[in-house]
């Protein structure tokens, strides 16, 4: 019974210390991402070519996405249950702080049924969301137009459906080869496959919305 208890002792001892390094390590990366975000930006309003600027932009747009995106895993263990839909509304809050704020006359706006998932998985759909998100900043409205990004996330069964919406008339031929082949789309196609989920994308003049579909909501469709 002694040496059951010690070894439960050190057992418990040692998920502690895990805990430890884990929290330290994602403190780190935090920090880290913030450093490598505001070189990018620092840089980007030194250079004289406009093509290089709008690269180091899109760059430190990509950098605070993933540390918005890590941000929310601090405040969870690793493979935790994440409500996602206080997940995305915080991370859309913070993602039209950052990218909107008062610049522009648009907004970001979170409808979610209940539904959780573990971390790494809510941390995958937060970072296509952020992808979707900027997309949809840099293509939906070209002229500026007042307008609206909504994101909605609808669990069903054993699987869910997450959508980013805009109301903006796009680009001048929405489907022909454009901005769906970029990097962003790259990024969220590759999270789609590791989460087996699809990706479907409809558009028109009066907006564009791309779905992320899995499991049994992707069978009923």
């Amino acid at each position: 019974v002694t040496q059951r208890r010690d070894t439960e002792r050190e057992k418990d001892d040692l998920l502690r210390q895990k805990e430890i390094l884990l929290q330290e390590m994602q403190h780190r990366v935090a920090n880290s991402l913030q450093i490598i975000a505001s070189i990018l930006l620092l840089k980007a309003r030194t250079v004289q070519s406009e093509e290089i600027r709008l690269h180091l932009h899109d760059a430190h747009q990509r950098v605070m996405s993933v540390a918005t995106a890590q941000q929310q895993l601090q405040a969870s263990g690793l493979n935790e249950s994440i409500e996602i839909g206080p997940y995305l509304s915080k991370l859309c809050d913070s993602l039209a702080k950052s990218m909107i704020g008062d610049r522009r006359p648009l907004s970001i706006k979170v409808q979610a049924t209940s539904g959780a998932a573990i971390s790494s998985e809510a941390v995958s759909l937060g970072l296509i969301v952020t992808e979707l998100v900027i997309n949809a900043l840099k293509h939906a409205f070209p002229s500026g137009e007042t307008g609206e990004i909504v994101v909605s996330y609808d669990a069903r069964g054993s699987g869910w459906r997450l959508s980013v919406s805009d109301n903006g008339p796009g680009p001048a031929e929405v489907g022909d080869e454009g901005p769906q082949i970029g990097l962003g789309t790259s990024i969220v196609e590759a999270l789609s496959r590791q989460l087996d989920a699809t990706v479907e994308k409809s558009g028109g003049p009066q907006g564009t919305t791309v779905s992320i579909i899995a499991g049994a909501a992707a069978e009923g469709c």
